[in-house]
């Protein structure tokens, strides 16, 4: 399953449309996002996401979940969204 990193930065209309290409592709992906303004960024890409492959008449669901992520020097909690069409 292919892996998207969201951060506090990214725009929401560009992880959409990444999210939208790969949910077409391969029917599921795993978003990553460490802090509140990522898991923000994720949610709001996750709607537009929806919107894009609602024209091909597929729809999305999300799963959230804790994850621990070792960033190198330390590990870190994160959330961990699986999206999968329906």
């Amino acid at each position: 399953m292919e892996k998207l990193k969201v951060g506090s930065s990214t725009k929401p209309n560009l992880a959409a449309g990444a999210i939208a290409g790969i949910v077409r592709r391969d029917k599921k992906l795993e978003i990553q996002a460490i802090g509140a303004g990522a898991v923000n960024q994720s949610i709001k890409a996750i709607a537009v996401a929806r919107g894009y492959v609602a024209t091909g008449g597929l729809d999305i669901i999300c799963r959230p979940a804790f994850i621990d992520i070792d960033t190198g020097d330390k590990e870190t909690t994160a959330i961990r969204i699986i999206v999968e069409a329906i």
